[in-house]
């Protein structure tokens, strides 16, 4: 299958540009959708920086400039593209605010997919609406021109032939689908936690540096990336938003650090602020 003709993605953060991203490379015309002006500008010069760096890596089938003129940015959802086939929010992990997007995306968007980039929240609940039968989990993965997977989170109103075709999109992306039924944090974001959390009790109890329990699953596991060194890269304060939520879900096992917590509460997010388990230059 081919990749969507016309696309959009709500939010153009880091995950908003990379998947707006993929979808130009794999030849859609895209639209990225952000809350105001400020911020459309931002996600336009976020998804020109890493198509150039693609460009400069040889990772491009075309230049990055002849690829960006596929790409509009609106600041109202109102001004997507009603003949859009996939949708894919990427705003931040907030249910109420996830439902109105794709509330408001259902409406303007009469044919597409809807897709969610949620890591942790309920696919069910976030479908829950008139528009159900469109609904479904599309969690890419940071950075996302880089990473293959693409776990698709199915629910019980979700119809195989919706299935069929969001699995035909990743795979025209040139990402390898996971299938997963709607469960607190899924398959990945459960594990992941799962391992992050216990590597964070770890050095809170000075069992090894940050480092050194890196160093122990780079080698010893065969990770391209230790647990510490990957929350900082996702966000300690993302990180500890999808443990509480599983720890509400999933019970105590999930009850996130009071390490993780005090970090947070320091302003200390990871690569993005520059100071998490590591320091960031």
């Amino acid at each position: 299958m081919t990749a969507p003709v016309t696309a959009a993605v709500v939010g153009g953060g880091t995950m908003g540009a990379g998947i707006a991203h993929v979808l130009l490379a794999a030849g859609s015309r895209v639209t990225v959708a952000e809350a105001d002006a400020a911020r459309a500008s931002a996600a336009r010069e976020a998804v020109a920086r890493s198509l150039r760096k693609a460009e400069d890596r040889g990772k491009l089938d075309a230049t990055a400039e002849s690829l960006l003129a596929r790409l509009s940015i609106v600041d109202t959802l109102a001004a997507l593209p009603p003949a859009a086939e996939l949708v894919v929010e990427a705003v931040p992990e907030d249910l109420s605010l996830k439902r109105r997007v794709l509330g408001e995306v259902a409406a303007t968007c009469a044919r597409a997919v809807l897709a969610s980039n949620t890591s942790s929240l309920s696919i069910t609940a976030l479908a829950a609406g008139p528009a159900a039968e469109r609904v479904v989990g599309m969690h890419f993965f940071n950075p996302v021109p880089v990473q293959q997977l693409v776990e698709i989170v199915t629910h019980e109103g979700l119809p195989a032939s919706t299935l069929a075709t969001v699995r035909g999109y990743a795979e025209a992306l040139g990402k390898t689908v996971i299938e997963v039924r709607d469960s607190p944090g899924f398959a990945t974001s459960r594990l992941g936690v799962a391992v992050g959390l216990e590597a964070i009790r770890m050095l809170e109890e000075g069992v090894a540096s940050a480092a050194d329990i890196d160093a122990g699953m780079r080698l010893g596991y065969g990770w391209p990336m230790g647990p510490l060194r990957l929350t900082d890269l996702v966000g300690l304060d993302v990180r500890l938003s999808i443990a509480e939520h599983l720890a509400r879900e999933l019970g105590d096992r999930f009850t996130p650090p009071d390490l993780l917590r005090n970090k947070v509460a320091r302003g200390e997010l990871g690569r993005k602020t520059g100071q998490g388990f590591f320091t960031w230059s």
